[in-house]
C-alpha cells in the first residue's frame, strides 16, 4: 500500500515508520524536518505543515491510507480531518491517546484523580478529536488508543486488543511498548477490523 504518515519522527511515529518499511509498504513521511527521517526501504521524506489544510491535502493525495501520529495539542483536528477528506485517501488511521478510555462505566481515565496533570490537556484534546471523528458521516477512520503507559521496549507481537475500556493486566498494570503498538496499528492497516471505531491495545 501507499501510505502517508504524518509525524513520522515522533515517539510513536518513528516506530510506525520502521514497522511499515519492514513490511514492504511505500511510505511518504510527512514531517517538519525531512532531514531527520531515517533512510529506510520504501520511505520518502517530505516537508509538511499540519496547520496548512490545502498544502497538507496535496501531500496526502494519491495515497491509499493516511496515518497521523501528531500530538493533539500541536495540531488542529478540524484542519487535519478536512485535509484527509480533501485528499481523497480511502482510509484514515489516527494514533490516539489513552486518556479517553473508560476505567468504569461513564468514567474516563483522564477524569481519575491519579491522572497526571501534565498530560491532561493532551488527553482531553485527544478525546475531543475522537468525538469529531465519530461525527464524520462518510470518512473511513480508525482511532487506536494505547494503554496508560506506552514507552520504548520490545517488539513481541503478543498483546491483547480491546474496545473503549482501558486494558489492565493481572497485576493491575496498563502498558504497551511503542514497538507493539506499531505492530497493532499496521495489523489494522493490512487487515481492517475496526472501521469507524476506536480500539485499544495492551498486555
Amino acid at each position: 500500500m501507499t501510505i502517508a504518515l504524518i509525524g513520522a519522527t515522533g515517539h510513536i511515529g518513528s516506530r510506525l515508520l520502521a514497522e511499515l518499511s519492514s513490511r514492504g509498504h511505500k511510505v511518504t513521511a510527512i514531517v517538519r524536518n525531512p532531514e531527520n527521517v531515517p533512510v529506510l526501504p520504501g520511505v520518502a521524506a517530505v516537508k509538511g505543515d499540519v496547520f496548512d489544510k490545502d498544502g497538507l491535502a496535496k501531500l496526502l493525495a494519491g495515497h491509499d491510507v493516511v496515518i497521523s501520529a501528531v500530538h493533539f495539542t500541536a495540531s488542529d483536528p478540524k484542519a487535519l480531518i478536512a485535509a484527509v477528506k480533501q485528499s481523497g485517501a480511502k482510509r484514515y488511521l489516527a494514533v490516539g491517546g489513552a486518556g479517553s478510555l473508560e476505567v468504569a462505566p461513564g468514567a474516563k481515565l483522564f477524569d481519575t484523580p491519579e491522572f497526571p496533570a501534565i498530560y491532561l490537556d493532551e488527553a482531553r484534546k485527544g478525546g475531543a478529536f475522537l468525538d469529531l471523528l465519530k461525527q464524520e458521516p462518510a470518512l473511513d477512520w480508525t482511532f487506536l488508543s494505547p494503554s496508560a503507559l506506552i514507552q520504548p521496549g520490545e517488539r513481541t507481537g503478543k498483546f491483547r486488543l480491546g474496545g473503549d475500556q482501558l486494558l489492565v493486566d493481572a497485576a493491575g498494570k496498563s502498558a504497551i511498548s511503542t514497538e507493539d503498538y506499531a505492530v497493532a496499528l499496521v495489523d489494522e492497516l493490512e487487515k481492517p477490523a475496526h472501521s469507524r471505531k476506536r480500539f485499544t491495545v495492551g498486555y
